[in-house]
């Protein structure tokens, strides 16, 4: 029974809502748009892959005889420490979907993130959890020259903000502290201000007129119209209307260098990095593609999520809503890091990161339906208590397979159209 429900856990998350209701996208990964578009070509979320090819002697059970004219070779760690067997997932990773099929692949590893915990020890530490986050928001590798010239260029327009946060970050964690150093996290911090620094002055220079159209433009105000010189709707100039939306990253004149919290949403990459190329790599990715919104102008991708919280906190628990509404607390006043960092300011750092697993697999927009499942997990606390605000004030510790649970089960109650606003959100 627990299988046959973390089958149907994973057909919801992969089915809702309609495709209709989601702008289109040419990633083939990192988010529900192209789960939900992409419906499933097996009669199962995953298919066992003992079957598609023979397996090496490697990993091949005692009773498997071995090939003629070979010796059988002795199993082999896997470098991670957690046995001689890899997981399904980790084979996966590691030998590729079945015949180069990657929608398939895809929605089999997705699958196995939900119904199979990453590997990992006390401390959170994975050999292939990085990767699989690499794949499932589809960035490709990040060469260590581009990089390394970007941290030669010295301080950033935001090298000040930056060193008056990076001291705080995680403060109280010793496995971060124990793992990243603050100067690391400066560097990274300072080449992604770089490359955002270039992206706004590239969007600028898009969008400023040049001269030869400044000369169109004069010969068209000079010169009488007729129906001949009419301009077609078809002729306009091109990148003009790439301008008008912004840069295709999700960058535009009004994108921050660096916002508060920023330092703090890094953290868990660097953690879970086997390299800060690689932490560079998807982070920059991710708050460019992912969730521009959260570092544009006032944050206003932040603040639409704080209103969503509220939104599906009433849909799901409406007495607890009612409660807190009552007390004048609407999520902006308690929840407003959780939704910055993806929880990320939530100890303890290794439960981050198996939630991060799902999100990355599943859409980070669910992310505001994890804080939705936060205040149920504490829904007795909170309607018991005359001053919830002192308990919001800090939630408590994660559970991450807890969270992910209610999730899934939150998911069924959201409407279509909402469900639609979710996605968009950090748009």
């Amino acid at each position: 029974m627990r299988g046959l429900r973390k089958i149907q856990s994973h057909q919801i998350l992969s089915s809702h809502p309609p495709s209709s209701t989601l702008p289109a996208s040419g990633r083939l990964s990192a988010g529900a748009e192209e789960l939900v578009a992409q419906p499933p070509q097996l009669d199962s979320p995953v298919r066992l892959r003992s079957q598609r090819r023979a397996r090496s002697n490697s990993d091949a059970s005692s009773r498997d005889p071995p090939a003629i004219g070979t010796q059988k070779r002795s199993a082999r760690k896997t470098g991670s420490g957690f046995g001689v067997k890899r997981s399904v997932l980790e084979t996966l990773l590691r030998d590729g979907p079945h015949q180069g099929d990657l929608q398939e692949g895809l929605q089999e590893l997705r699958y196995l993130v939900l119904s199979t915990r990453v590997e990992a020890d006390a401390d959170g530490m994975s050999t292939y959890r990085i990767y699989l986050w690499l794949v499932l928001l589809d960035i490709p590798p990040v060469p260590t020259d581009e990089y390394l010239s970007l941290i030669h260029r010295g301080r950033s327009p935001a090298y000040t903000k930056i060193r008056n946060d990076t001291f705080r970050t995680l403060a109280t964690d010793p496995l971060f502290k124990r793992r990243v150093t603050e100067a690391s996290l400066i560097r990274l911090l300072n080449a992604v201000a770089w490359k955002l620094y270039d992206a706004k002055n590239k969007y600028r220079s898009r969008s400023r007129p040049s001269s030869s159209r400044l000369r169109e433009i004069e010969l068209l105000i000079n010169t009488p119209p007729s129906i001949e010189e009419e301009p077609s709707p078809s002729g306009s100039t091109p990148g003009s209307v790439a301008s008008s939306r912004g840069d295709s990253s999700g960058i535009t004149n009004e994108s921050a260098l660096y916002v508060q919290g920023m330092n703090v949403l890094c953290a868990p990459f660097l953690y879970a990095a086997r390299s800060e190329v690689e932490a560079f790599g998807l982070f920059h990715s991710f708050i460019t593609r992912e969730c521009p919104g959260y570092i544009r102008g006032a944050m206003d991708g932040v603040h639409r999520g704080l209103r969503l919280v509220d939104q599906c906190l009433e849909i799901v628990e409406p007495k607890l809503a009612a409660y807190l509404f009552s007390k004048g607390l609407q999520a902006k006043l308690y929840a407003f890091p959780s939704v910055l960092t993806l929880c990320a300011c939530t100890p303890p750092l290794p439960e981050v990161l198996h939630l991060w697993d799902f999100l990355f697999a599943y859409g980070t927009h669910l992310n505001i339906l994890c804080i939705v499942a936060q205040l149920i997990r504490m829904r007795d606390t909170i309607l018991d208590s005359p001053s919830p605000n002192k308990i919001l004030r800090s939630f408590p510790p994660l559970d991450a397979k807890e969270i992910i649970a209610l999730t899934v089960l939150i998911v069924r109650k959201i409407p279509e159209p909402l469900y639609a606003e979710l996605i968009d959100h950090a748009k």
